[in-house]
């Protein structure tokens, strides 16, 4: 179960960063430019500080020959996992439906 896990599942951005640039040595400048953004949208995205929305999905994956759901279901494993972590307490305190003790 994924909120389970100790460690944060990889960015989406740090995919991009670690992997797919330097496999194919474009720079964040020409990847903006690929992909019809500013480079700071770019710069943003591969330093975490960014989100993978389904505009960008679409967009990574004509680029890079692979499907939006891949980029997104990366940023959601991200999503899910982050907001566990902050708010942990409040969850466990939540009773599911046909427990007794719920009352």
């Amino acid at each position: 179960m994924l909120n389970n896990r100790k460690r944060r599942p990889t960015h989406p951005g740090e995919v991009l960063r670690e992997e797919i640039l330097p496999e194919t040595r474009l720079s964040q400048s020409e990847l903006a430019r690929r992909l019809g953004v500013s480079r700071g949208v770019v710069t943003k995205l591969v330093n975490e500080r960014r989100a993978v929305t389904p505009d960008l999905a679409h967009r990574l994956a004509r680029v890079f020959n692979t499907t939006p759901e891949l980029w997104l279901n990366l940023q959601q494993a991200v999503d899910v996992w982050e907001t566990y972590a902050a708010n942990r307490l409040t969850y466990t305190k939540l009773k599911p439906l046909g427990d007794k003790r719920a009352a």
